[in-house]
């Protein structure tokens, strides 16, 4: 299993297949640790002045990638005034960790990220990606193994985690619609998701009542899904995925 290459010789946990895409273990640290994908209303949408909001959180998790590698993660939102932080922290003990931040303000129920970057590193060699907002303009500037690329932002559009954050003020005030925008390394991507029911699921942080949210691909090997706690926020309590045929489930196990 590959994870990334230097200089064209890829650096391997299991030799038996080096073909693997690097991106697939190593996204599943920010996309397990994180709802990794989920987005916006329209830039021009009123606010709320009575909207629901938030608030403040620590929590732990476990996840386990192809019932092999086992790892944890912290998700910690911060808030100074209307300034938003949300830090997302995962590892693989011994093989590779993932660190993802976000700012961003809340108007009403509309959270407008301003900054966002991501970095990856396997064996201590990685990579950094990072996006920097400006709504007024409604541009978004990438940067990414030293190509700076500026993506025009015709609806608003977010980083993984500040899509979250979106996701569940949406579920918090009733304006979840499904339809949702991300910023990619060199595109503005449409990322949909749908509500799938409401069930009681059991974690190692107890048992919650939990919204199911689907996201929607385009491509019948991969699934994802989130069940998410209203008692928390809708903050996510379990995450699973599949990505072609590997599979990756991440619950939580402490709220802090």
């Amino acid at each position: 299993m590959s994870f990334l290459s230097q200089n064209k010789q890829s650096l391997s946990i299991n030799s038996n297949n080096p073909k693997r895409s690097p991106s697939k273990f190593l996204s599943a640290l920010t996309t397990g640790a994180s709802i990794a994908a989920i987005g916006a209303l329209s830039m021009t949408a009123p606010t709320l002045a009575s909207a629901k909001s938030v608030e403040p959180s620590s929590a732990n998790y476990s996840f386990t990638i192809e019932d092999k590698y086992k790892g944890t993660a912290t998700r910690t939102l911060n808030k100074a005034g209307n300034t938003w932080k949300y830090n997302v922290n995962a590892r693989v003990a011994g093989v590779a960790t993932a660190a993802q931040n976000s700012t961003f303000t809340i108007n009403g129920n509309n959270v407008v990220p301003t900054q966002a970057s991501t970095t990856y590193k396997l064996l201590g060699v990685g990579r950094t990606h990072k996006l920097d907002f400006n709504p007024s303009s409604k541009k978004v500037v990438s940067n990414y193994r030293g190509k700076s690329t500026t993506l025009n932002m015709a609806q608003q559009a977010f980083d993984d985690l500040s899509l979250e954050v979106q996701i569940r003020q949406d579920l918090l005030n009733g304006k979840f619609s499904g339809n949702y925008y991300m910023a990619k390394k060199d595109k503005i991507e449409k990322t949909p998701f749908k509500k799938s029911g409401n069930t009681k699921i059991t974690v190692p942080a107890g048992t919650f009542d939990t919204v199911r949210v689907d996201r929607v691909h385009d491509d019948n090997s991969r699934s994802t899904s989130f069940w998410l706690a209203p008692s928390l926020d809708y903050l996510p309590v379990k995450v699973s995925q599949i990505n072609d045929g590997k599979k990756m489930d991440l619950e939580l196990t402490k709220v802090n």
